[in-house]
């Protein structure tokens, strides 16, 4: 009875997440540069094409604006090379297309390898982007197009020539603010510091810690890619010594608040919070500087935190052209080690990647064996529904894309009861590219409903041959099959692929964990730098692939919540184990610790290995109290009683 209650349970949660987020109105800032760049690369290509009477050669170089769909939040040093390759890439799949069009087969399989790649890439080195999406569009809608493989030189160049426009404006802001990212990152990982030492109990601190660990590793990889062309390098290098600085301060406000056994006084808080305010003033002027708040005279006892918060503070009161501290680079996992590492059947990325692959592929060719009027709606609608990576986003995006197109439809009637041409067409093309770009980060049933009317408009000015109405309606039936299919691929294929990897991701970890361990042994007299720097880069993938499992096991279905929930203090402490053991590495601060301690750590990892393997409870706690590992050892100890009171493969 217990058991058939708790499923009821699981499944009125499961039924009730499903209905908020797909109503759901998400908040946050309104990319409104973002929007009216976007705008204007959908739009330039068309209006040239317009003015030089070749309106399909406009609706080509259109493609190439899809590349500005990719520009997020990345350095203006990664945003160089990733724009300039995604728009190659989507130029090369025009060209690609143009050759592959009279052969289905060739059609479908390449469809699946473009799906595949993508998704991996974009997974395996956590590539923000709509990945697969408009590299498949952009592939498939050539198919559409009169087939003739000699047009494939000047469709690449056409489409390359908007990518590149696309490329130049990504990068109009980087003359005006070119560390707008970095000084974003800093701020929000000082902010994450502000929260975390408001924390009053234990509970507090392991809830809020996570988060700080979380930034910290962002910040670690927002400053491995370096300044671009070295503009305002004293701004650059203030930024990467604060993001240095903040690791130091993340250690003492973890050792005060454990030495002291309370909360760390506000005053304390407010000092670390006006320091994330002074970052982006101390640029400006003297005037518009933040004084920060001394420290209480009755807080002696939290000196050395005092001190730590004190250098920061001293330190951006430098004038930035004397800013000039030595800079620890923070070392990049190795790209190769990632993707080999990443092709693993237990490694959830690969998974996603293979299923995405075979589904993409089975509606392409559902959609060209089937008399669908433009068969690349199909593909699209179900790479777009796959883009989610769990049953339930999927599911949620299949219902709202459906939804949002025959509203769209509606509108793009509406719309072309005008008889819209010429300058009329481009102008509604960027109206309607802003207000989708606009809206997609509030909920995806509306990126639909702009789309759709788009893509109508286009397509009836590109072909007056076929009415709006049999457009319109072959759009709906193409996207309801491309998302029927999208849902139930991922539905057979992948509904538990992430909870069942659970088990072995954390085993993984842990024993990569005890081979970093053992190879720091008689670290103080021979140790292999090598060996000690490749183990650390597989620890942090390790980490991340069980994060990401986790993250998607929370959206499958039914999710299981409570056993779930009880997994969370597992993740949470083993991250920051990681955490600490990197430091631990960086710092050379293993140099000071024993053979026997060292060994000692590695017995409690080896038995919670077994108790994890054989899905038993962790029986034989042992203590670990080493002076020069404070924090691992109270970690470490932690963890054990974690795993004392949950059995992975019995709550999933």
């Amino acid at each position: 009875m217990k058991e058939k209650s708790k499923d009821r349970e699981d499944l009125k949660y499961t039924s009730d997440l499903i209905l908020k987020q797909l109503f759901e109105f998400r908040k946050g800032p309104t990319p409104w540069t973002k929007a009216f760049f976007a705008g204007l690369c959908a739009s330039l290509p068309l209006l040239a094409g317009i003015l030089m009477g070749d309106f399909g050669m406009g609706l080509l170089g259109g493609i190439g604006g899809f590349t500005y769909l990719y520009v997020f939040n990345e350095t203006y040093a990664v945003r160089a090379k990733k724009i300039f390759l995604v728009a190659l890439t989507i130029s090369f799949l025009v060209g690609l297309g143009t050759v592959a069009a009279p052969y289905t087969w060739l059609v479908i399989l390449i469809l699946g390898i473009i799906g595949f790649t993508a998704t991996f890439i974009f997974g395996v080195f956590r590539i923000p982007g709509p990945a697969a999406i408009f590299f498949v569009l952009s592939f498939t809608i050539t198919t559409s197009m009169p087939a003739d493989p000699s047009q494939a030189p000047l469709r690449f160049l056409v489409v390359f020539a908007s990518g590149m426009l696309a490329w130049v404006l990504s990068m109009i802001g980087w003359f005006r603010e070119p560390y707008k990212a970095e000084i974003k990152t800093v701020e929000d990982i000082y902010e994450s510091l502000a929260y975390f030492s408001e924390a009053k109990n234990l509970d507090g601190i392991n809830s809020r810690r996570h988060s700080v660990v979380e930034y910290l590793r962002t910040g670690k990889e927002i400053f491995s890619s370096g300044p671009l062309l070295n503009k305002d390098k004293g701004m650059y290098d203030r930024l990467a010594i604060l993001n240095q600085y903040a690791d130091e301060l993340f250690l003492e406000l973890l050792e005060s608040y454990f030495n002291k056994g309370a909360g760390i006084p506000e005053s304390f808080s407010k000092r670390i919070r006006q320091i994330k305010f002074k970052i982006r003033s101390a640029e400006t002027s003297e005037e518009g500087r933040i004084m920060i708040e001394p420290a209480e005279a009755c807080h002696k006892e939290y000196e050395k935190l005092s001190g730590c918060i004190r250098k920061i503070e001293d330190f951006l009161d430098t004038p930035l052209e004397n800013v000039d501290r030595e800079i620890i680079l923070t070392s990049k996992t190795s790209g190769r080690l990632k993707l080999t590492s990443a092709f693993d059947k237990n490694f959830i990325v690969f998974a996603n990647s293979l299923r995405y692959a075979l589904v993409l592929s089975l509606s392409a060719l559902i959609a060209f064996t089937l008399p669908f009027t433009r068969p690349y709606w199909v593909p699209l609608s179900c790479a777009a529904v796959m883009f989610g990576s769990t049953i339930m986003t999927t599911f949620n995006r299949a219902v709202l894309r459906s939804v949002g197109t025959i509203i769209g439809t509606f509108i793009a009637t509406i719309i072309l009861s005008f008889e819209p041409a010429g300058l009329a067409i481009a102008a509604i093309n960027m109206l309607l590219t802003m207000i989708t770009e606009l809206v997609v980060v509030r909920n995806y049933a509306l990126v639909a409903i702009f789309i759709t009317p788009n893509a109508l408009m286009l397509a009836d000015a590109a072909t007056k041959n076929v009415s709006t109405a049999q457009f319109a309606g072959a759009r709906i039936l193409a996207i309801a099959a491309g998302s029927l299919i999208g849902l139930a691929g991922t539905f057979i294929i992948g509904r538990k692929s992430a909870s069942s990897r659970l088990p072995v991701l954390t085993s993984n970890l842990i024993k990569t964990s005890i081979e970093l361990f053992e190879n720091l042994k008689s670290s103080g007299r021979d140790y292999d730098l090598r060996s000690i720097l490749h183990l650390k880069e597989r620890l942090d993938i390790d980490l991340e692939n069980l994060r990401l499992a986790y993250r998607t096991a929370l959206g499958e279905i039914p999710v299981k919540k409570e056993s779930l929930e009880m997994m969370w203090p597992m993740v949470s402490s083993l991250s920051h184990i990681c955490f600490l053991l990197e430091k631990l590495v960086e710092r050379n601060d293993f140099m000071k610790v024993q053979d026997k301690d060292i060994t000692s750590i590695t017995e409690v990892l080896y038995s919670i290995t077994e108790s994890v393997e054989a899905d038993e409870l962790l029986a034989d706690i042992k203590q670990i109290d080493i002076a020069e590992m404070p924090k691992l050892s109270r970690e470490m100890n932690h963890l054990q009683e974690i795993m004392s009171m949950i059995k992975i493969k019995s709550v999933i």
